[in-house]
């Protein structure tokens, strides 16, 4: 009996480790067959292995241009790049070329787990999480080989950041943490910052950034929040975002009037733009609660109020809203709601979806751009107003939070506001004096200027092995 005992736990306990070691994840291994092609020759023995890293973003791929445009970076100086991600729109036209990046999709959920009803998101949050967790899980550890590196961008912080720790221990993988937010004040928007929930993902986005080996971010302000009130002992790199090379001003006059004249978003207004009476402002959004799209809404209805009336001339105005997002519908309803009253007489808004290379032209083309991102957590950016001055477009945008300064000087490319009364201020002080908007446009050509790869070297590619170059003091200051 006893040796019957015996050997039934000797053949289970074979078959569980046996299962164990199948199942487990692959861990990464350096190897030494797999070299860049301008290090393979014999004649250079100590040439490095190939750099491999994955990208994770819990979103869409194509509305993720900071993470795109690590993957750009990282296949530029000759590694291999997975991104994992959803693949709903477009990619940089780049991404999808370059032999060196590949795409991972990950399955969409159910559109009925997509709500913005609070009561049903409780509901449907965990269901959702519960299938991230899975499809996840499924690609990081076994779909995918093992990488070196692998960067998460947050938030989103749950599943991933959880999902993303123990794959990363189990590959013997490095894993890099990219701040854009924090996750939990995002969540702050739609539960309130006291609801037990948001308190949970506070504590949980605490808990698991401790396990990266190294933390970017999006403003020094940002990093001095998760230097003082995170768990964090390993390095925090500022990375600011700066526009991809495809982000040019075009100085060519007639070549910005020619592009707005061939949108379809212009046909209402081609007469006005020839003759010119109409200036163009451009707003990028995702239509989401952080940015109060009411704001421009009400700003543009007084603006159009005041171009008829006042006696200082003031041109009327073509706002094209570029963008997807969950509150699209409403607010696009609420604009056919004003110009039914009669509120829009000067004013015509049309909302668009552009490839990212005619984004970039309709950038470079209109008179001036606006940001509605009022920020969660205060000491975030938004790409859009990056992107702006990359195509040199002048901004006005929500000022009030604490980063801001580090991406917009007042005066000099562009202005801030913190009421709709102050948006339509700027829009009257800008489209009726063109001195003020010239003098914006200047600076936002100066700030063309600084670009993705000078600011993305020094940090990120010292970071990932590509760079040894004297800018490492630099990196040294910033983890200081």
């Amino acid at each position: 009996m006893l040796e019957t005992f015996i050997s039934i736990a000797f053949w289970l306990s074979s078959l569980i480790t046996l299962v164990i070691l199948v199942l487990l994840p692959t861990p990464y291994h350096p190897d030494p067959a797999s070299r860049d092609e301008s290090q393979s020759s014999p004649k250079n023995p100590n040439a490095k292995a190939k750099v491999t890293t994955q990208i994770l973003v819990l979103g869409d791929i194509g509305r993720s241009p900071r993470m795109q445009y690590h993957a750009l970076s990282i296949a530029r100086h000759g590694g291999d790049v997975d991104i994992i991600g959803y693949h709903e729109s477009e990619p940089h036209p780049e991404i999808m070329s370059n032999p060196r990046i590949s795409i991972v999709p990950l399955p969409s959920h159910p559109a009925f787990l997509q709500t913005s009803n609070k009561l049903l998101f409780l509901f449907y949050a965990p269901l959702k999480i519960l299938l991230q967790v899975v499809y996840l899980w499924n690609i990081l550890a076994y779909r995918t080989k093992p990488a070196r590196w692998l960067l998460v961008q947050n938030p989103p912080s749950i599943p991933t950041l959880a999902i993303a720790s123990l794959v990363c221990f189990l590959r013997h993988t490095n894993l890099i943490i990219d701040w854009h937010n924090f996750g939990y004040s995002i969540l702050a928007l739609k539960l309130g910052s006291n609801h037990p929930l948001v308190k949970l993902s506070h504590w949980y986005e605490r808990f698991f950034c401790r396990f990266a080996m190294v933390h970017l971010c999006v403003t020094v302000a940002m990093a001095s929040v998760l230097k003082t009130k995170f768990p964090i002992k390993a390095p925090i790199l500022p990375l600011h975002d700066r526009p991809a090379s495809h982000l040019q001003p075009i100085l060519d006059h007639q070549k910005r009037r020619d592009f707005i004249l061939s949108l379809p978003e212009s046909e209402d207004v081609r007469s006005s733009i020839v003759d010119g009476n109409i200036r163009t402002i451009v707003s990028s959004t995702s239509w989401t609660p952080d940015e109060d799209f009411s704001l421009l809404i009400d700003a543009l209805c007084r603006y159009s109020e005041l171009a008829t009336t006042s006696k200082p001339y003031l041109p009327k105005i073509l706002a094209i809203i570029t963008g997807k997002g969950p509150q699209k519908e409403m607010y696009l309803r609420r604009i056919s709601e004003c110009k039914k009253a009669g509120k829009l007489g000067k004013v015509t808004i049309r909302s668009a979806w552009l490839s990212p290379y005619d984004y970039a032209t309709l950038l470079a083309s209109a008179t001036l751009g606006v940001s509605l991102h009022t920020s969660s957590s205060g000491v975030d950016l938004p790409m859009k107003v990056v992107d702006m001055f990359g195509a040199g477009l002048p901004v006005i945008g929500w000022n009030r939070f604490e980063s801001w300064p580090e991406l917009v000087t007042e005066g000099v490319n562009g202005r801030g506001f913190g009421s709709s009364e102050e948006l339509v201020d700027c829009l009257v002080d800008l489209l009726g004096d063109s001195a003020q908007l010239e003098k914006l446009r200047a600076g936002a050509y100066q700030e063309s200027s600084r670009r993705w790869d000078d600011e993305w070297d020094p940090v990120a590619g010292h970071l990932l092995g590509f760079i040894n170059i004297g800018s490492t003091n630099k990196v040294k200051k910033q983890t200081t």
